[in-house]
């Protein structure tokens, strides 16, 4: 077993991620916090980091579309240590070709001990937290076979 000690900086590098029947509602909750987002590194996968950014006017570092690798882009970033939280509005609803590498995704963002966020309700609280505007060390322990 290994475990690890990362530390997050006060600017985080946030991953933004929607279906598309959630893409709208995260657009609109990251225009309602523009003020916050603007002060961190974003990424985000294809057609979401597009609308972001055209709206927002705030740079952001876009990967692919989430069915042909984006999802799995981000994962690794997380499991680099380059991506800090995970926004993800997702469609439990909906079923999604790409499944699989949302399951994985979600998995990675636990296995790496990140904060996630999967709605609106879950967004506001995170971004509200002080924690979120500070530093702060995570702890990560990792299985090793």
């Amino acid at each position: 077993m290994k475990n690890l000690k990362m530390k997050m900086h006060s600017r985080k590098r946030i991953a933004l991620v929607a279906h598309d029947n959630k893409k709208e509602e995260l657009l609109e909750w990251a225009k309602y916090n523009k003020d916050v987002l603007k002060n961190h590194q974003l990424y985000a996968t294809g057609t979401t980091g597009k609308m972001l950014s055209d709206t927002l006017g705030i740079k952001i570092k876009r990967m692919l579309s989430g069915p042909v690798g984006g999802d799995q882009e981000i994962g690794a970033k997380i499991a680099e240590g380059k991506i800090d939280v995970l926004i993800f509005f997702w469609d439990p609803l909906e079923p999604q070709p790409h499944d699989p590498d949302v399951k994985a995704l979600l998995r990675i963002a636990v296995v790496w001990n990140i904060p996630v966020a999967s709605n609106k309700a879950s967004a506001d609280f995170l971004i509200s937290s002080p924690l979120f505007h500070s530093e702060y060390e995570r702890k990560v322990i990792l299985k090793i076979q």
